[in-house]
């Protein structure tokens, strides 16, 4: 186990590989450890990172540091103690929002994001998100096998308060028209059959800036590094293997994925 100590608070993280450095976070149900497969086919070509934020997994709960901007400023600190420039970024929901806010403040710090399963607003969450305990999550989200079980076993650890935080912060501040126009490449990835939220329909698609894409991948949850490791990880082989400042509109070009490209 890994640790260090931002403002005298205990911030868990794992690490992997050599190369350019690339940071997983994780999202409202689990801990950095579903990241594990998805970090040892990154770390072939990257030095991958994965982080607990505030509240989850092993790191402080604190829950004067839940806000999205909190967790971001989390991860600011983590770059800087650590000496790491400039970074790519895979978040999965509440991750990806924290990357967002992390690009509100510093997006000349990141080279590129994919944002999974993220909803765009607070109004794209489905009711049932919107109201369940952590628990309940966990049965809401979770595929339920012994795969899923094992990769997620840290949920329990979940302070329910950093849910309920993220939440009423995605509520009061909309990021998405903050960022969308900042020029970081991002590419927007969904499982067509999350129940979390609703997958932003072709006419949203059709007005994202260029240096922006959305690839759903048909009969997925919400956890689709869970559901089909091979299919998650060659996509995001793909995604790191295009040139810095490239859009991620070039992946469509590629044969193996023009069926799950909208």
């Amino acid at each position: 186990m890994s640790a260090i100590i931002l403002d005298g608070s205990m911030v868990h993280y794992e690490a992997l590989g050599r190369g350019r450095p690339i940071i997983f976070l994780h999202g409202w149900v689990g801990s950095w450890r579903y990241w594990i497969n998805a970090m040892q086919v990154a770390s072939t070509s990257f030095r991958a990172y994965a982080i607990d934020l505030f509240g989850f997994g092993d790191s402080t709960r604190d829950p004067l540091r839940y806000t999205l901007d909190q967790q971001a400023e989390l991860l600011n600190r983590f770059l800087e103690e650590m000496g790491i420039g400039k970074v790519a970024i895979v978040g999965h929901d509440l991750g990806a929002l924290v990357g967002f806010a992390f690009l509100k403040k510093w997006h000349t710090s990141v080279d590129r994001m994919m944002a999974i399963n993220c909803p765009l607003e607070y109004d794209a969450l489905t009711p049932r998100m919107k109201t369940a305990t952590s628990t309940e999550l966990l049965d809401l989200l979770s595929s339920k096998t012994p795969e899923a079980t094992s990769a997620l076993a840290d949920a329990s650890k979940t302070d329910p308060k950093a849910v309920t935080a993220s939440f009423e912060s995605l509520q009061a501040d909309n990021l998405f028209p903050n960022v969308r126009n900042l020029g970081v490449p991002c590419l927007f990835v969904y499982g067509s059959s999350t129940p979390a939220l609703t997958i932003p329909p072709q006419e949203k698609i059709d007005t994202l800036p260029m240096h922006m894409h959305q690839i759903n991948l048909e009969g997925l949850g919400h956890f689709p590094m869970l559901d089909n490791p091979p299919q998650f990880n060659r996509l995001l082989t793909d995604f790191l293997a295009l040139d810095s400042g490239e859009s991620p509109r070039e992946l469509q070009l590629k044969e193996e994925w023009k069926r799950r490209v909208r």
